[in-house]
């Protein structure tokens, strides 16, 4: 039987999905819901309907897990726990400072409805999650350290065109050098959330739009911007599509320490991702945690999950048997 997976939103993040699923041999796509008018949209898979979000209380019995593929400004923190009462759901939710605060909202939502939810799946949050979290358990006495990019940040993308006056916008998230060769090095520095990454922003403006005032709003952007030394670009619609229509991003996580009687051995670990396309790698990790979403659930486990709660098999198409003796 293949896990009947529904889009919720169909921009870069819902093309992602629908091209994983296409991929996964265990899955079919039974339905893209969109906000827009669904006979402006235009999917890649043949005979499956597009629908209007209006209606998506329609389809609860012919959609295993749904997978939310809004922005985590605006969009998740209400459709998620929304979803959550009546599907099986899986959203990227990214914004690191209000994981808990969403945490809670879609476990209450789940459990009141009966269903299960996973948050939080992507690369970071997401994988690198998983990586700082066996880092510490393998190496208790070091520090841990990520890097993002350089590249592009769609959370961060899309809380720029929430702004008003803002027609488009491209992110992209610029480790500091200097800081990243210091921990690759082993010199554990301290490092402030300033000190790692820069951000840089290229904003085509609607017309009549105060340039001066969006970027003092963009800077001053809690959680994605404040933090950051972040430079403002204001460019043509022109120039935007001819250097700004990539979606390349990746990033390090590091966790250096010691080992012995006297922390005499140096330890460091270093995990990374190279990424040609965000949203289509991120879009992967979402999909591999539908398929783990949809076991848990018909074991009978209900409320929200991170990453951080489900044990590696779950993602996998293979058996136990196979990754046993090919993967382990």
């Amino acid at each position: 039987m293949s896990i009947r997976i529904g889009i919720n939103g169909y921009g870069n993040l819902g093309r992602g999905v629908e091209l994983a699923v296409m991929a996964a041999p265990d899955m079919e796509l039974a339905a893209v819901f969109t906000r827009r008018n669904p006979a402006s949209v235009k999917i890649l898979t043949p005979g499956v309907p597009v629908v209007n979000v209006n209606e998506i209380a329609n389809w609860t019995d012919e959609i295993d897990v749904l997978i939310l593929c809004g922005g985590s400004a605006t969009d998740l923190p209400v459709q998620t726990p929304q979803m959550a009462r009546n599907f099986v759901c899986i959203d990227s939710f990214d914004n690191h400072a209000h994981i808990p605060e969403h945490f809670a909202n879609v476990d209450a939502a789940a459990k009141e409805g009966g269903k299960l939810a996973i948050i939080s799946c992507g690369w970071d949050p997401g994988m690198f999650s998983l990586n700082r979290v066996y880092a510490n358990a393998v190496l208790p006495n070091g520090k841990d350290y990520t890097f993002w990019g350089k590249g592009v940040s769609q959370g961060h993308s899309d809380a720029v065109r929430r702004i008003k006056g803002v027609k488009n916008a491209k992110q992209y998230t610029i480790p500091v050098e200097k800081a990243l060769d210091a921990v690759r090095a082993g010199e554990n520095p301290e490092l402030t959330t300033r000190d790692k990454h820069t951000r840089e922003v290229f904003v085509v403006l609607e017309e009549g739009a105060d340039a001066a005032a969006i970027e003092k709003e963009i800077k001053q952007m809690p959680d994605y911007f404040e933090p950051y030394d972040t430079t403002v670009h204001f460019i043509s619609e022109e120039e935007f599509q001819r250097d700004h229509m990539e979606m390349a991003h990746g990033g390090f996580v590091f966790r250096t320490g010691t080992t012995g009687i006297n922390g005499e051995h140096k330890q460091i670990i270093e995990y990374s991702l190279k990424l040609d396309s965000n949203p289509e790698f991120t879009t992967s990790v979402l999909v591999a945690y539908a398929r783990a979403a949809f076991r848990l659930y018909n074991e009978g486990q209900r409320g929200c999950k991170t990453v951080l709660d489900i044990a590696p098999a779950y993602l996998s198409e293979k058996s136990g048997e196979e990754l046993r003796a090919h993967l382990l």
